[in-house]
């Protein structure tokens, strides 16, 4: 009996799931892991089971489990990419689309498992100095950089009148993003969406006359 061509064994079992799905998986599982168990149960071994994936899977995606980490973070950043590529096209359009990029960024970063992540940043996790610092990277100050670079976007064209977007940038999302997760964290308001931080961001943007 002639042994079927590599090609069609192939064709005959089960296909091979794409880096983009095998990378959301692997992050699902990371994520889920680190809010219902935390930072020391989501070794590499219990994500690649968790993912239902090889652990030579998750190697693929990150060397080490703060890499892993450091992906969870930069996973959530990357959803509100897109809205950082709208142009506003007069002054006067600038407030609403500034008003719906802080709104992405808010739906993402004070969602139950963001404020659920913050509250296990603030225990006592290992290797805590290193997990705080590409926290910072990958979420705090991509969001700033973001920010900065769409408000100097903006400014070179003459459209908004800030004299620093990099300071600028950090104080909109001081106001909008830092004070309310402090909160939520603590128990002393609700995530997004039980919380409407939309009277917020329009305030914030009132007092900064943007």
């Amino acid at each position: 009996m002639q042994t079927p061509a590599p090609e069609t064994q192939r064709q005959r079992g089960r296909p091979a799931k794409p880096e983009e799905a095998l990378a959301e998986m692997v992050i699902a599982a990371a994520t889920q892991l680190l809010l219902q168990r935390g930072y020391a149960a989501m070794t590499m071994e219990a994500v690649a089971r968790h993912a239902g994936v090889a652990k030579k899977t998750v190697y693929r995606f990150a060397p080490d489990r703060e890499a892993l980490f450091g992906l969870i973070v930069k996973n959530w950043t990357d959803t509100f990419l897109p809205a950082f590529t709208t142009e506003a096209k007069t002054a006067e359009e600038v407030p609403a689309l500034l008003e719906a990029i802080l709104s992405t960024i808010a739906e993402r970063v004070l969602c139950e498992d963001a404020v659920g992540l913050f509250r296990l940043l603030v225990g006592d996790i290992p290797a805590r100095e290193d997990i705080l610092s590409i926290y910072d990277r990958n979420g705090i100050e991509r969001s700033r950089a973001l920010l900065a670079d769409w408000l100097a976007r903006h400014k070179a064209r003459g459209l908004i009148d800030v004299a620093d977007p990099t300071i600028t940038s950090d104080l909109i999302l001081s106001m909008v993003i830092a004070e309310p997760l402090r909160r939520m964290a603590l128990g002393l308001a609700q995530p997004v969406p039980a919380t409407d931080i939309r009277p917020r961001i329009k305030a914030a943007l009132a007092l900064l006359r943007l």
